[in-house]
């Protein structure tokens, strides 16, 4: 005899979806971590696994404090997302107290003490990295020269010694290992009166964004793709954010292209990719809605421009996201779809309730 069908909702169940979601965000980052690790070295795949590591712990830490079950909340793989997503974000040879302070903010703060997955209002890995960037600047600028504008690229073990125990090869100062990023460069010269097609001859730029991380962001483009094909996220909010961010680009460069760069400059530069498929699309602090995502996508686009080009910050991905995020309620009330039968002022029944 066979089962007798369920008599009530709901009528679709899912062993770990969290878990399964996750899983495949993580494996959508390898095109772009694999260029990562060839452009810029080990110490991208050293600090992932330490913030894998770390992020686990805190959270097993805080899941122990609030008393709530480790086992199933620790292998959703929620956490290692935002660790992933935070060491990705930061300098690879940025020193371990750096993504220490970073995971704590994020897994702590950003996350438990708002009542865990599902409750957090920011994304916690853009918490963590606006909070780093505002207070330790220094630290936060201390990225690598390109592998192949390198006399010396770190090995394994340099790189290691370097992030943990802040040794230098032999040989080598600071300097000979790092650089301005291409956002930071073309910011600082444009302040000093040089035009665009100057700049563009230092050679840490390539055909139209920065030498290396255009092949990192073509990485992260395949991976978002296949995100979207997979149906783990839709494609609104990152249409949204690199269509507004081109477009605003364009105007600007039409409007006057000696101090103003290109659009694919903008796409093909810093973290505007990842930020477009990884980050804005967090379900948790992402409006819901199909029009209050576009609008949530558009106004991270737009705000990622004007940062660039007259904030304090170069790359702006982090203060854009956590920006829009605070409209996140707003959008969600004001863009949710009308029931059917009743009219479209979202007020309507509630001044008849009060």
């Amino acid at each position: 005899m066979m089962n007798a069908l369920p008599t009530s909702s709901p009528f679709v169940h899912s062993d770990n979806q969290v878990q399964s979601l996750m899983l495949q965000v993580l494996a959508a980052l390898l095109p772009g971590l694999m260029a990562y690790i060839y452009f810029f070295g080990w110490g991208v795949l050293i600090n992932l696994c330490y913030a894998s590591v770390l992020a686990l712990a805190l959270e097993a830490l805080m899941l122990w404090l609030r008393r709530r079950p480790l086992l199933t909340t620790l292998s959703d793989g929620s956490v290692l997302v935002t660790a992933s997503l935070l060491a990705l974000a930061l300098p690879p040879l940025a020193p371990w107290w750096l993504l220490f302070i970073g995971l704590i903010f994020a897994v702590v703060f950003a996350k438990h003490l708002y009542g865990g997955l599902g409750q957090n209002l920011f994304n916690p890995a853009m918490v963590a990295y606006a909070v780093l960037l505002i207070s330790f600047p220094a630290q936060m600028s201390f990225w690598p020269v390109i592998a192949e504008l390198s006399h010396y690229q770190p090995s394994f073990i340099d790189s290691f010694k370097l992030i943990f125990f802040e040794t230098l090869p032999t040989g080598f100062g600071l300097d000979a290992l790092t650089s301005a990023t291409s956002l930071d460069t073309m910011k600082n010269l444009l302040d000093q009166a040089q035009n665009i097609a100057m700049i563009k001859k230092e050679p840490i730029f390539g055909d139209f964004g920065a030498k290396g991380w255009e092949w990192i962001n073509n990485g992260y483009l395949l991976g978002g793709l296949w995100l979207i094909y997979r149906g783990v996220i839709r494609w609104h909010i990152p249409v949204a954010v690199l269509g507004s961010l081109f477009l605003t680009a364009t105007l600007f460069f039409f409007l006057d292209s000696d101090v103003h760069p290109s659009p694919l400059f903008h796409m093909f530069s810093g973290a505007a990719i990842l930020g477009a498929f990884f980050i804005a699309t967090d379900p948790v602090t992402a409006a819901t809605s199909t029009k209050g995502k576009l609008i949530f996508g558009f106004g991270i686009g737009v705000l990622i421009y004007v940062i660039r080009t007259w904030g304090s910050y170069p790359d702006a991905v982090a203060f854009s996201v956590l920006i829009m995020n605070m409209f996140v309620p707003m959008l969600d009330y004001y863009s949710k779809p009308r029931v059917f039968g009743t009219t479209n002022h979202p007020m309507k029944n509630d001044d008849h309730a009060v």
